[in-house]
C-alpha cells in the first residue's frame, strides 16, 4: 500500500471513528445505558483520537524533518498516538469512576512513559 493510500484511508477511518464518537454522544444517555453505552464511549473516543493524533504526528513529523524517509515516521507516530490516546482515555475513564487522584495521574503517566523509552529503547538496540 502506497503512503498516499495509507494517508487517505486513515483519514476516512478517522472521520468514522469521530462521526461514531458523536452519535454515541448525542442518542445514548449514560443513565438509561448499561455498560455497553459507556463502553462504546470510550472505545469510539480511543479509536478517534488514535487515528486524529497519528496523522497529526506524522504530518508534524514529516515537516519538521525532511531528511529521513517518510515511511519511517508512520509507525511511530502510530505508536506514540496509541500510547497518548490511551492515556486520555484511560484518564477520563478513570475520572468517570471517581478513583483518578494525582498520584494515580501520576503512575499512570510514568508508565507510559516507561513503556515508550522501552520501544525507544529497543529501536535504538536494534540499529
Amino acid at each position: 500500500m502506497s503512503l498516499r493510500k495509507f494517508l487517505i484511508m486513515m483519514s476516512i477511518v478517522t472521520t468514522l471513528c469521530w462521526i461514531g464518537w458523536i452519535t454515541v454522544l448525542f442518542f445514548i444517555d449514560p443513565d438509561q445505558t448499561e455498560f455497553i453505552g459507556i463502553f462504546l464511549f470510550y472505545l469510539s473516543l480511543f479509536f478517534a483520537l488514535i487515528g486524529t493524533f497519528s496523522l497529526l504526528g506524522f504530518f508534524f513529523r514529516v515537516w519538521f524533518s525532511r531528511k529521513e524517509i517518510v515511511f519511517q515516521h508512520v509507525g511511530i507516530s502510530f505508536r506514540q498516538a496509541l500510547l497518548f490516546s490511551l492515556l486520555l482515555v484511560g484518564s477520563l475513564a478513570l475520572q468517570g469512576l471517581r478513583i483518578l487522584t494525582w498520584w494515580n495521574a501520576a503512575l499512570f503517566i510514568v508508565s507510559i512513559s516507561i513503556l515508550e523509552f522501552f520501544f525507544l529503547s529497543r529501536k535504538d538496540s536494534d540499529s
